[in-house]
Formats: C-alpha cells, structure tokens, sequence
C-alpha cells in the first residue's frame, strides 16, 4: 500500500527529529489562486496586522519573468485568501533604474519607533541584485527609499529597533571573501556602513558550504536573535536549498552565539523538489501567535508556491543548546 504524500514525508522526517511540522493543505497559496495571469507565486514576506489578519507580500513572476509583489490577507493564515486584484508593488523603472528587471524576495519588519512597516526587497538592475527599501502603513501606499545596498547583494531585513542608536540591517553581499551573511548599521535608513561579517559559509562538504543567506527576519528572544539562514550546496543534479538555525546576542547582534551544525529542514514533499527550481524550501516571513512560541513560517517551494510549516521557538532554542557550537571560525574554516 503506497501512503498519502504528506505521510510519506512526516515518516521521513521522524528520522530527523522534525523541528519544523508542514500544514497539512499545503501548498496554501500557488499561481491558480491569483486574480490576474501569472506564471508561478512564491518568496512572502509575512505579518500580522492590528486586526489580527495575516498578510502576505508574495513574490509574483509574470510570464516574462519578471517579478512584482501582491498582497494576500487571510484572517486564520491558512486559507480564505483576499488578493489584491492588482500589483501592489510593481517595479518602477524610470524613478529607480535599479529596478528594470523585477524585485524580489520582501521580508517585512514592523519598526515600533517609525508605527510603519519597513520592507527590503531585492532590486533587480542591469548590475545584479541590489537591496532596496521602503516604509509603508497599510500596504496600499509606499515610500520607496531605493536601493541601500548596491549590486551584488540580497537576503536582507532590518532589525526593528536601534542598536546603540543605530538601525541594523542583515544582508548578502557577494565579496571576496565569498557569500556570506553581513550586518551594517545607519542612523538615518539611507546611508550605511559599519559593515560586519555576521556568519560565513563553511567550506568543504558541509550542508552550508556554498553559500549563505538570511531567511525570515530575525526573531527576538530573551536569550537573543535567533535567525533562519538557508545553505546552498552543488550537487551533480542542481543547488540544493535547506534551512540551518543560529543565536546572536542581542545588544550586539554581529555576535554569534550558538549554530547548528546539521540543516533543520530540508526539500522533501513533491511541492518542494519539483518546481521551476527543484529542491528549494526558502522562508522569507513568519508571524507569531499570541502565545509568544508557535511560529507560522511562509516559505516558498521550488519557486513555485507558498507553504506554510509550524515550529516551536523553544523547541528550537533547545535543539540549538542540544547541537549548537558558539566556535564560528573554527567551524566555517579560515578565509
């Protein structure tokens, strides 16, 4: 007897002692639930509104193949999507050349000194990707900053409050020194600098040894920031995208405190290893429920929909006591 999809995967992942547990409708959101032709939906930033509704700001590729975010909103988080029956932010080429070719991949942060939502988003220009930012309210309206952080960098989100009177930002540049995850500070959200390396990429066979790259938006704990990061590994048949987890202090966060060693969560479900990219589980938001544990992750599948895992925020602290080294250099190798 051949077992349903979604208990094929929970068997697998008992072996791996499941930190993340995927909804059982999944995919809750794919190019069938949009109001306008699409190709594929996928890559949301994630957040909770006032009146308790879950908003997503989704990555949409058209069949160009150029990106724009949509809005969807749902009172549970699950289902009963309200999409917005047009763009809700569209590239906006002759006002910021930086984005001719899309932008990509928000993450959202509510900034309680500002009452307004900051959004970074990849930028796509002539030079690569770049990231840009911009403050919004409702979702309706926005004030684009522009591009903050010049091509060759992504994977970035703002930390919501000052740190030492500075906004901080984690990003992606690509250096020398290869792709690794970086922290910069600003007093103003404009101009940046003091720019740290945060976490590298290990080297060798390593899960992360390709490269890196912040997931969701930092999460405040009393015990620090604990972050998503997805690793990249090359393997004969394409990149492989997985999730890791790491602890950073909180006062000051180019600190870290634990990583694990060992990927969290990993492309396992059909939605997930088939796609217009295979083998990618990529998260980009999450909201919190009222009980200040349980995590609803939004990550995009194969770069074709949106789904939606559930994790514990103790249960991960405890699995990075468990697992977690606090020996960042000896771990990534000398650079």
């Amino acid at each position: 007897m051949t077992l349903p999809a979604e208990q094929q995967v929970s068997l697998l992942s008992t072996r791996f002692e499941p930190l993340l547990h995927r909804h059982p409708t999944n995919p809750i959101l794919t190019s069938r639930d949009w109001p306008y032709p699409i190709n594929s939906v996928f890559n949301a930033g994630a957040t909770r509104l006032e009146d308790g509704t879950t908003l997503l700001l989704c990555r949409v590729e058209d069949r160009r193949g150029l990106s724009h975010l949509s809005a969807a909103r749902s009172r549970n988080g699950v289902d009963g999507w309200q999409i917005d029956s047009e763009p809700t932010l569209t590239p906006d080429p002759k006002n910021y050349p930086e984005e001719i070719w899309g932008i990509e991949d928000p993450r959202i942060t509510f900034v309680p000194e500002l009452q307004q939502y900051v959004v970074t988003y990849t930028s796509y220009s002539r030079g690569g990707p770049g990231v840009s930012l911009a403050l919004t309210k409702d979702f309706r309206s926005f004030e684009r900053y522009g591009v903050i952080m010049s091509p060759d960098d992504k994977d970035s989100s703002l930390l919501p409050r000052r740190i030492d009177g500075c906004w901080a930002l984690i990003h992606r540049p690509m250096t020398t020194l290869g792709s690794h995850m970086w922290i910069s500070y600003s007093p103003d959200l404009r101009y940046w600098g003091r720019h740290r390396l945060m976490l590298e990429a290990r080297r060798g066979a390593w899960w992360d040894a390709n490269k890196i790259g912040l997931s969701p938006p930092p999460i405040e704990t009393s015990r620090g920031w604990l972050v998503f990061y997805h690793g990249v590994r090359h393997t004969p048949s394409g990149c492989l995208y997985r999730l890791g987890l790491a602890l950073f202090e909180l006062d000051n966060p180019e600190k870290c405190l634990l990583r694990g060693d060992s990927w969290i969560f990993g492309p396992e479900a059909e939605y997930e290893r088939h796609g217009d990219v295979d083998d990618v589980v990529f998260p980009c938001g999450y909201t919190m429920d009222a009980d200040g544990d349980m995590l609803n992750i939004y990550y995009g599948a194969a770069d074709c929909a949106i789904a939606l895992a559930r994790a514990s925020v103790r249960s991960l602290l405890e699995w990075l006591d468990a697992n977690g080294s606090c020996d960042r250099r000896q771990r990534a190798g000398d650079l």
